[in-house]
């Protein structure tokens, strides 16, 4: 590992990267309680898979944190009760929620570049899974004969 990398500046972003995936692991863990109707079967499996996911992520950036000789945050990031129990409105959340997300793993990645392949290939690993994450949010709030993507067509 090239030690020219600012590893305060890594370490900051992998807290908050551990922070926000903790914060989903509650987000969807909460939305899958809250979903009532016909298909709340397979949204409740889908939302309990996401937490499932974000728990995974989360051990992965603590691992990371660990890996670099530092103590991982106990803190979770921000959560968000609108009490707006609507699939839409879970479903828009949870893409805000993912953009940040996905954000901090840019940030991580243009931190990483040049300076630690392990970092970097974790980061790009992340950074396809929740781009990928996205792009199925993306589609479950389009409607039926949507051709453009919902965030393009609605500015969300």
């Amino acid at each position: 590992m090239n030690e020219n990398f600012d590893k305060s500046a890594v370490l900051n972003c992998l807290s908050k990267i551990l922070e926000l995936e903790l914060a989903g692991v509650v987000r969807y863990t909460h939305y899958a309680f809250m979903i009532y109707g016909y298909n709340r079967i397979p949204i409740v499996s889908w939302l309990q898979a996401q937490a499932d996911e974000s728990l995974a992520h989360a051990r992965e950036a603590g691992e990371m944190i660990t890996h670099l000789g530092e103590h991982p945050s106990l803190a979770i990031g921000p959560l968000l009760e609108t009490h707006q129990h609507d699939i839409g409105n879970i479903l828009r959340e949870s893409l805000e929620h993912e953009r940040e997300a996905l954000a901090s793993y840019k940030v991580l990645l243009s931190l990483a570049e040049g300076n630690s392949v392990m970092l970097e290939e974790y980061a790009r690993r992340m950074i396809a899974a929740e781009e990928m994450h996205q792009g199925e949010v993306d589609k479950m709030l389009r409607r039926p004969g949507d051709v453009a993507a919902f965030s393009e067509a609605k500015g969300v």
